[in-house]
Formats: C-alpha cells, structure tokens, sequence
C-alpha cells in the first residue's frame, strides 16, 4: 500500500462542486474522507471535523473531496442517496435516526452542508470466488502479524473472513484498494500526490500530520 498515491483514488461520479481532476490538485495536501451515507459516526464527528479542517487550513493549502462509499447496506448506500444528501440535506436510516434521537437536524435535514468536492466510489458486483487463497491474503492485509496468531485465532479470523465475502455482493475499489478497515476514514496525501497516512475512526492526529505536511512546500 506505500505505493498507492492520490491516482488511485476511484470517483465514479462527482455530485458536488466537481468534477475534479485528481491529477491537477498536485501542490496541495489532499485529504479524502471516505464515509457511508448509512454511517451516523460520519455526520456525527467526521464530516463535521472535515469542514473544520477545511475551513481552518485551505488557504494554506489543503484540499479535502469526500468520498461516499459502500461495503455493506447496498440498498441505503447508494448514489441517489448520495445526492438527496447534497441536494437537501436529508439523511437516511441509521443516520437519521442517530442525528434525530440527538437533536442535531433541523426540519429533519442537516443544518450543515459541505465545502468541498463530494464524489461516490466506484461500487461493482464482486464475482470473485472465495477462495483459501483469498481469505488467507485478506488475513494478512487485515492483520500484519497474522502468522505469528496461535492457531486456533487464525481459524476464528478466516471463518469470519470467509463468511464477509460469502454475503458481500458488491466491491468499491476505492475502499479495497486503500485497505479501508471501515467508515468514516480519511486518507491523506502530501503536496506531490504520494499516499502518507491512512486512518479509521476518530483520530485526533489526523490535524498534526495535516500540519506536518503543509510545512513541507
């Protein structure tokens, strides 16, 4: 994964401030928050921390492009979806219900909207067959010292692998690619496009790295 860069990233469609052309924010730091429309952690605490973060550093230099994605609830993390979110500010499912019980929507719509470019993953039907093969390499990139497990954990994790991709009928490039563990998460690019950190949940290093590398010209 160290030499991904911001080239593969996948958008499928733009459905906000884009489209944009990945190759042209060179000079920039880039940070792509990758979220779930079905995700109430994401308009809770990471797409809200995004627009700080927008809002405090891109005039010194920071681009942020959220990018929905999908890796479970394919009938509620879809595109349309998406774009009623965009368009209206109304969420759905899990999120409304979450934001809702909180008190933070307004007529039952966000009382935010994003800054920044948002694009969907590219989402296609995944006919890979579930193979030893595939559930052991999965392991591995899941759990870099899955080796060294006794043996019986090594069993445990590959049933649970083998029974991920027996009900995944779908795969979005983007979160594969970049080894997403879930959402929200963000991963982040330094000013030459080069992949310099990824990371899953809340995580209040993500400003200082953000920091680290604007510094760096």
């Amino acid at each position: 994964m160290e030499n991904l860069s911001l080239s593969d990233v996948a958008v499928d469609t733009w459905v906000h401030k884009g489209p944009v052309k990945l190759d042209d924010l060179s000079g920039s730091v880039v940070l792509v928050e990758v979220f779930q429309v079905n995700c109430p952690g994401c308009f809770m605490y990471a797409l809200p921390n995004a627009i700080g973060l927008h809002e405090k550093y891109h005039n010194q230099g920071l681009v942020i492009i959220g990018l929905a994605t999908a890796f479970e609830d394919y009938d509620k993390n879809t595109l349309d979806n998406l774009q009623l979110l965009i368009d209206s500010g109304e969420v759905i499912g899990e999120t409304f219900r979450a934001l809702n019980q909180r008190g933070l929507l307004v007529d039952r719509k966000l009382p935010w909207k994003l800054p920044f470019a948002v694009g969907m993953d590219r989402i296609e039907p995944d006919n890979e067959p579930v193979t030893d093969e595939r559930v052991l390499n999965y392991a591995h990139r899941l759990i870099a010292q899955f080796g060294t497990l006794p043996e019986d954990q090594q069993k445990s994790i590959k049933s649970q692998i083998r029974t991920f991709f027996e009900q995944k009928v779908m795969k979005a490039e983007t979160f594969e690619r970049f080894s997403l563990q879930g959402t929200p998460s963000a991963i982040l690019f330094d000013r030459k496009g080069q992949l310099k950190d990824v990371s899953f949940g809340q995580t209040p290093q993500k400003e200082s790295v953000i920091e680290q590398l604007l510094a760096q010209k």
